[in-house]
């Protein structure tokens, strides 16, 4: 549910042991050895590496709204919830929006009418793990292997033939192997370039200030539908979303794949 300022910031290289574990996962998923390090999802990057999963979906953490220019990319996370996200989902349609949703998966099973909703209005589908576990970068790779694919096998059972493209771990918690697990089931690692804490309730004018404060080039932006009460994120996306469409921004989808 949380996203705390020690995950967000987690920067790690990958030790040997680490590597020669990866380099075992890549092997068997048909991906090459992945070289470069993690970094943390608020921190922009060049949204590629030369390392690839599978139908060429990079390993690199992307964070780059897709778009030529003044595009930005809205993301979801932490739902579906059956009092939020049909709030979330009106906020969307009446501006005209599509967004990122970023779905746990037992959530996603267990209201799985959500899941289609969110899918038939034209919104795209990221798996957010089984259930939300921010210490999964701690965790044997076997147990990262199984939130990661498990998450995203629960929403697909509710949108049958419906793509999930996206995997962001739980807390912006990635390491090397699921960033290649991801990759290599079709799904691009995501982070995000704003982040203005609403799972934290600081209250609206504090995260509108995050919002309209200076953004990057083409910025990925961060709320959440669930885990708990998200009146301020309603509150926030009506406002925001207005704001960004005379400021002449486009509303899109994270970046995917490499140009």
């Amino acid at each position: 549910m949380g996203i705390t300022s020690s995950s967000v910031r987690r920067r790690r290289a990958g030790s040997a042991v680490a590597g020669a574990v990866l380099a075992v996962v890549l092997a068997a998923a048909g991906t090459p050895a992945l070289a470069a390090t993690d970094s943390s999802p608020g921190r922009p990057g060049s949204g590629s590496e030369p390392a690839h999963g599978a139908a060429g979906i990079p390993l690199g953490i992307s964070r780059l709204a897709q778009g030529p220019g003044r595009d930005v990319a809205i993301t979801i996370d932490d739902g579906p919830d059956p009092r939020w996200t049909p709030q979330v989902l009106e906020v969307l349609k009446q501006n005209h929006v599509k967004a990122t949703f970023c779905m746990i998966g037992t959530r996603a099973q267990k209201y799985p009418e959500l899941v289609r909703q969110v899918a038939a209005e034209g919104h795209e589908l990221c798996d957010h793990s089984v259930d939300h576990d921010v210490t999964m970068d701690h965790k044997p790779v076997d147990y990262q292997r199984r939130q990661i694919l498990d998450g995203k096998a629960m929403i697909e059972k509710a949108v049958p033939g419906v793509a999930v493209n996206y995997y962001r771990a739980p807390g912006g918690a990635f390491t090397p192997d699921s960033r290649a697990i991801a990759a290599a089931g079709g799904m691009r690692p995501l982070g995000w370039s704003v982040d203005p804490k609403d799972w934290s309730r600081p209250g609206l004018p504090a995260i509108v200030a995050a919002l309209e404060g200076k953004l990057p080039a083409q910025p990925t932006v961060l709320f959440h539908d669930g885990g708990g009460d998200r009146s301020e994120t309603v509150a926030a996306l009506k406002q925001y979303l207005p704001w960004l469409a005379k400021q002449g921004y486009g509303f899109t989808f994270p970046v995917r794949t490499t140009p």
